[in-house]
């Protein structure tokens, strides 16, 4: 667990919380060995506590603001966010409906949570106009021409030829 706050004094209140609430769980010594891992950043502002959360990109985000979806434009990073002091972390697990496989190890800068997109199929489409083909040819060219795919680069030169005798 990470705490990133620019208060003090909630950072306090919220280690003795977790030392209270921890003495009533049934599996107190693993709770207790996870959170010997526990780390609290007090920061500047809300800012800085966004910009903390992104580059550490947890699995599960819990802001606990007095505007939590004012937040929620700065944060980039993260597998699920739970938003304001009604959503616990619990909620996504059993019953909001959201997917419960999430990037873990800060994958969350990179990878997404899995969702339906996942299952299903999707390609892209491109398609050019001639004027099109005119305007980025010549990038592509050079682009194949460098990396020495003649092939790539006569597909492009043709076509281009055969607007150029059109014209």
């Amino acid at each position: 667990m990470i705490l990133v706050t620019p208060s003090q004094a909630l950072a306090e209140r919220v280690n003795i919380a977790l030392e209270q609430q921890l003495a009533q769980l049934s599996r107190a010594e693993i709770a207790s060995q996870a959170l010997a891992e526990s780390r609290t950043f007090i920061c500047t502002d809300l800012e800085q506590a966004a910009a903390i959360s992104n580059a550490y990109a947890p699995e599960h985000l819990i802001v606990q603001t007095s505007d939590a979806r004012g937040l929620l434009p700065r944060l980039k990073n993260a597998g699920s966010v739970f938003l304001g002091a009604w959503t616990p972390e619990s909620v996504g697990d059993y019953a909001s409906g959201t997917n419960h496989t999430l990037p873990t190890y800060g994958y969350s800068r990179t990878y997404s949570s899995l969702g339906i997109a996942d299952y299903q199929r999707r390609f892209t489409v491109q398609e050019l106009t001639p004027a099109g083909l005119q305007a980025i040819g010549p990038a592509v060219e050079l682009l194949a021409a460098t990396e020495t795919l003649d092939a790539h680069k006569n597909a492009v030169s043709l076509r281009l030829a055969k607007l150029e005798k059109q014209a």
